[in-house]
């Protein structure tokens, strides 16, 4: 994969000298990836940009319903008298 980059852009440069350096995305290297290796059209690299968002709410869908069902309290039994 690849290394973080480091654009400067003209604001950058006005507030400091030091170079951004933005984190690794698993899901922009494999398009930059497959960019690489295909011609893309802006089509088709405007719905991959928009796939990624949906799969980030993916995710975050799955954690939600995780949290909520850890943060449920399980149902107790009814108390039966016994003669």
């Amino acid at each position: 994969m690849s290394e973080p980059q480091a654009p400067q852009s003209q604001a950058n440069n006005a507030q400091s000298a030091e170079p951004v350096a933005y984190e690794r995305c698993l899901c922009r290297e494999l398009l930059d990836h497959f960019r690489a290796q295909f011609h893309i059209s802006p089509e088709v690299k405007q719905h991959l940009m928009n796939s990624r968002v949906e799969f980030l709410k993916a995710i975050r869908e799955v954690i939600d319903d995780r949290i909520d069902h850890l943060t449920t309290k399980a149902s107790q039994g009814t108390k039966i008298s016994v003669e």
